[in-house]
């Protein structure tokens, strides 16, 4: 076992953030414990305790027996009640088809987005809250016309509770400051509100619990354009099974409310983390999407 004395601050910083991306909140002892050694010895003490279980029982003490009343009759020894079991609280799993439908009442209720952030909030429905920290909501200005959809939270959102941090979230800025524009300006928020385990992909019913929620975002922003970022995003919002490659550049009518709103999808700026040979694509859907809100 390496010592935390052993590394230098770069590696020591390497691996905390390591711990944190896999979900490590705390230590739970403040010395290490070898935990084979205990196995070991557990196993060892297995026969010992199984011979003891298998010797015969004594006779019961005669101070116990059933006491003899002055006519010669044996009374019957008073009986302890048992204990009452205590109550068995299991989690019942909601069907996903009841979630999606409390989720589409939960959404339509609300009647500007602090009533659906609110809603979101103590929505419990979707198993995907269960293991997130946050629950993310859209951030930024509502009345701009503008709004930018993500996927979902990463483990930097998920652990400060706000969309697009780290590594990622500094990449978007930098290409919407090519555009000339700044989050503060814009509606920036996620399909999936919730951290899936392990960054994984969200269910089919996940994304249909989710949908009512993100499409009353939209209805309730009432944005001018959409600018949607990664394959997921736009295969949830534009329907089939393409790539961001062959959805990515070309304007498409989104349904919102009792309208539609146009929409461009782009590369993510993970996907652009990932694959730097892509950026001219991102480039050229965020000129369209400049050209296009210019004329709002």
């Amino acid at each position: 076992m390496i010592s935390a004395q052993d590394l230098s601050s770069a590696e020591l910083a390497a691996l905390l953030h390591f711990h944190a991306d896999a979900g490590v909140d705390w230590l739970l002892e403040d010395t290490s414990i070898d935990r084979f050694a205990e196995f070991s010895a557990s196993r060892q003490s297995r026969p010992a305790q199984r011979e003891a279980q298998q010797q015969p029982q004594q006779a019961e003490p005669a101070s116990r027996a059933p006491a003899q009343t002055e006519t010669g009759r044996r009374t019957a020894a008073p009986s302890r009640a048992a204990p009452a079991a205590p109550p068995i609280q299991t989690n019942v799993a909601m069907p996903d088809e009841q979630a999606i439908a409390a989720a589409r009442f939960a959404a339509e209720s609300a009647r500007s987005l602090s009533e659906l952030k609110s809603a979101l909030e103590s929505f419990n429905g979707c198993n995907l809250k269960n293991s997130a920290r946050n629950t993310i909501f859209a951030e930024g200005d509502p009345s701009s016309g503008i709004m930018v959809i993500g996927p979902m939270p990463d483990a930097d959102d998920d652990r400060e509770g706000q969309p697009f941090l780290g590594k990622t979230g500094l990449l978007l800025d930098r290409m919407l400051a090519a555009i000339g524009l700044d989050r503060a300006n814009l509606l920036l928020t996620n399909v999936v509100p919730w951290r899936p385990p392990g960054n994984r992909s969200p269910s089919g019913p996940e994304m249909e619990i989710c949908r009512p929620f993100i499409e009353r975002q939209v209805a309730l922003a009432e944005p001018k354009a959409l600018l949607l970022l990664g394959n997921f995003t736009a295969r949830f919002f534009f329907g089939g099974t393409g790539t961001i490659h062959t959805l990515r550049g070309q304007w498409r009518d989104v349904a919102s409310g009792h309208g539609t709103v146009p929409a461009i999808a782009t590369l993510h700026p993970q996907e652009l983390l990932n694959a730097p040979a892509s950026k001219p694509l991102a480039w050229q859907d965020l000129l369209a999407f400049q050209a296009n809100i210019r004329q709002m």
